[in-house]
């Protein structure tokens, strides 16, 4: 390593965070397509199979939105499209792609922010996954990388949680806001890191 990581990865205390892998984001020509999280399936796929060989809890999010009423008004501000359709509870758009699906056990957490910490169940099942206290790390994968991705390591972060992200097993709207988020996470928030060298780690 050419420079001093401001950490050591220890796999004993890690757990996979699978952020919003869903038909809605994923398959073509959904209603929030991003089509680099679709090219990226195989590269987190690997990821996933990885943890679960080597004991890493993993642990999905879901993005999900009400037809009953704006459960997340300025998010459908900024997405008017969301406002008629998508993330829809309980629909077929909010199913973890058949690829990455879930095994049963594994936690779901669903979520109505871009920070999966926001709100929902997701620290206290981290500081419990391995046992209490356990686990320091969330290893972060998944779409978007910019706005879901790059909010939940923000957040890990704040509650002192270390962040290994990994640079192409998330999928961004772009090549640049992409970068821009694997830049500013690699220099404050986070470790970057590739699959390959996740799998070295491992």
């Amino acid at each position: 390593m050419s420079h001093q990581e401001p950490w050591p990865f220890d796999k004993a205390r890690a757990a996979l965070l699978v952020i919003d892998m869903q038909s809605d984001f994923v398959d073509e020509g959904a209603v929030m397509e991003v089509a680099m999280a679709r090219h990226r399936i195989p590269v987190m796929r690997r990821v996933i199979d990885l943890c679960r060989a080597h004991g890493v809890p993993v642990i999905y999010t879901q993005h999900v939105l009400s037809d009953h009423f704006d459960i997340s008004p300025l998010e459908t501000a900024y997405q008017p499209r969301l406002k008629a359709k998508g993330m829809r509870e309980g629909s077929a758009g909010t199913e973890i792609v058949a690829e990455l699906s879930p095994r049963p056990g594994e936690v779901v957490i669903k979520k109505h922010r871009y920070d999966a910490f926001h709100n929902t169940q997701l620290e206290t099942v981290l500081r419990n996954i391995r046992g209490a206290g356990q686990v320091d790390t969330v290893i972060i994968i998944g779409t978007v990388t910019s706005i879901c991705c790059e909010s939940t390591a923000r957040s890990a972060f704040m509650r002192d949680f270390k962040v290994a992200f990994i640079s192409d097993a998330n999928g961004g709207l772009d090549e640049a806001s992409h970068n821009a988020t694997l830049a500013i996470i690699g220099k404050v928030f986070g470790r970057v890191m590739t699959a390959s060298e996740l799998a070295s780690l491992l």
